[in-house]
């Protein structure tokens, strides 16, 4: 089945190859379209991390919009790849404002470790930067093995080499040592890391590898965001930021660069993973897993009765209660009744104790992944427990 996945996959895609790349950004626009339409999923997820993105201060047709935009951005990467796949002359798609002085450093046999993120076409960054320079990448493999080797074969095409996360450390490690450039996409949540600091504006679980290598190796870090404007791709590279005594606090530096360039153009960046996610499997069954909940009671006194239990089951995540009348809490954000039909994107789970029909209709058509209906705070978390 994978290899039959991946021929209709090759036959699907292969006249994307010879379509002049204007041609495939139309097209990306369509499809994010059509995407956001009938993927509600992504739809919801893109609308929720964007309200929960506070430092960006978007209204909700501001969210809306932005949402939509991001979606076409994906698309565009994604009808990209075929094309990808045969070009020869990557600097005809996109060109680094800045090469130096990373790339003498490297020529003077000096590693770099690069830091990025789901931008634009994130894809462009190894492939224009191999082209110029020896380096290798962090990547995580797929499940379908030949699907992987034809990215792998992408990505690899101008001498880079893909290395696997299960070796990350070691290989880059190496790699700094020969005078290589690291690449590492770190922008995805990682509650497993056990570092973590605010970013646009909600804790966020980070790996702190970059900051981690550079400490142990004395290389700089720098940060590389790209742009998408009329068709083309344009790469900037940050100031080197230099290894501190304490690594979170250089981490916390690469963080704040790249932050900046999301405020700049948030529509470019991947809103559809779970940035905030803030805990790993194990403790939560999946469908309540979210970073961002609200509880809906009938009376205060059940409210009240139930944050402790609710902080200990989500300890970091964002916790909305709405009350009949709403109160004064240091541990979770409560809410009147009042608002509860308000255009509020953030929540992907909906607990009601209300049996209110009117909860389903409305937040079904905002963010809400999965609305739950439970008699009482106690059974909900009965089912919620693993």
């Amino acid at each position: 089945m994978p290899y039959l996945t991946y021929i209709l996959f090759r036959i699907a895609t292969f006249p994307l190859q010879y379509l002049p790349y204007k041609i495939l950004h139309l097209l990306g626009k369509v499809l994010g379209l059509a995407v956001y339409a009938l993927y509600p999923k992504y739809r919801k997820r893109a609308l929720s991390n964007l309200a929960l993105a506070t430092d960006l201060n978007l209204s909700p047709d501001q969210i809306v919009a932005t949402a939509k935009k991001s979606l076409q951005n994906l698309a565009i990467t994604a009808l990209e790849y075929p094309r990808l796949s045969i070009e020869k002359n990557i600097h005809r798609l996109a060109t680094c404002q800045n090469p130096e002085p990373s790339a003498s450093m490297i020529q003077s046999g000096q590693g770099v470790i690069y830091f990025c993120g789901h931008q634009t076409n994130w894809e462009i960054l190894f492939l224009e930067g191999t082209k110029r320079m020896p380096g290798v990448a962090i990547g995580r493999p797929i499940k379908n093995d030949y699907l992987y080797r034809w990215i792998m074969a992408l990505r690899e095409k101008f001498g880079g080499k893909i290395i696997r996360p299960t070796n990350a450390y070691k290989e880059a490690f190496r790699a700094l040592k020969q005078g290589k450039f690291v690449g590492i996409v770190g922008d995805q949540g990682m509650p497993d890391s056990g570092f973590s600091c605010p970013f646009l504006g909600r804790e966020a679980w980070t790996s702190p590898l970059p900051a981690l290598l550079s400490s142990r190796t004395g290389c700089p870090v720098i940060v590389a965001t790209t742009r998408r404007e009329f068709g083309r791709y344009t790469i900037h590279y940050s100031d080197p930021i230099l290894p501190t005594e304490d690594p979170y606090v250089q981490m916390r530096q690469i963080l704040a660069v790249f932050e900046n360039a999301i405020k700049e153009r948030p529509h470019e960046w991947l809103w559809i993973h779970n940035r905030w996610k803030q805990q790993p499997p194990g403790k939560i069954f999946k469908r309540f897993r979210h970073d961002a909940i609200a509880f809906i009671f009938s009376d205060n006194s059940t409210a009240v009765s139930s944050i402790a239990q609710i902080r200990t089951l989500y300890p970091r995540e964002q916790v909305t209660a709405f009350v009949p009348s709403p109160f004064s809490s240091s541990e979770i954000e409560v809410k009147s009744h009042d608002d509860l039909f308000s255009e509020d994107y953030r929540f992907k789970l909906i607990v009601d104790f209300t049996q209110n029909s009117k909860v389903q209709k409305h937040f079904s058509h905002l963010s809400a992944l999965n609305i739950s209906s439970f008699a009482n705070p106690e059974e909900f978390f009965a089912h919620a427990r693993r």
